[in-house]
């Protein structure tokens, strides 16, 4: 199928938000905007996400008419606390044994910006750890990339080939970008 979509531009540095795009078919281009990714106190979980993804639309001003920003942020919560990108090796470890024998979810919001209309949405995934062992976080984080990622995990790579037993939601929202859901809402915006 050829794209039928306008210029679409992708906000974002994730090799696994592009690599998604591309297996959709979508043509698009990288465009990079810094971006303050702090919010209010006392947002949920999903508003947060909602309000960075947003936060980032808003950053291109400078759209030709007919282009169409992707913008994205993705969030790990368990318990309704939020873990963030890890700093560290230890943090991640901290992360990885928190997350490990539970359920937590994966949010990613989505705005899609053509001149002055943003449109958001947001998807939940629920992600089911086993019980790991320090050995394995320790091997997950010499030999995998967790420093990059909400949750310090890619469900893609070794931790979450070993670790997560079931998902509730969409695979591709766990991974960065939900895509059934993106080509839906970018089909009704154009």
């Amino acid at each position: 199928m050829t794209n039928q979509f306008p210029p679409i531009i992708l906000a974002s540095k994730s090799p696994r938000r592009q690599e998604l795009l591309k297996l959709m078919g979508i043509d698009f281009r990288i465009v990079l905007k810094e971006v303050d990714e702090t919010y209010p106190d006392k947002l949920s979980p999903h508003e947060i996400a909602l309000y960075i993804s947003e936060k980032k639309a808003r950053a291109f001003d400078e759209l030709i008419e007919d282009e169409i920003v992707i913008t994205a942020d993705t969030i790990v919560v368990i318990d309704g606390e939020i873990l963030g990108k890890p700093e560290n090796d230890e943090h991640a470890i901290e992360i990885l044994s928190t997350l490990s024998g539970n359920m937590h979810e994966v949010i990613t919001a989505v705005s899609l910006r053509k001149s002055d209309r943003i449109h958001s949405f947001y998807e939940v995934s629920e992600v089911f750890f086993k019980p790991i062992t320090e050995e394995q976080i320790r091997y997950y984080i010499k030999n995998g990339n967790p420093m990059d990622k909400a949750g310090a995990y890619g469900i893609q790579e070794w931790i979450g080939l070993i670790a997560i037993e079931r998902i509730n939601g969409s695979y591709t929202n766990v991974v960065g970008l939900p895509t059934h859901r993106l080509y839906q809402e970018l089909c009704s915006f154009i």
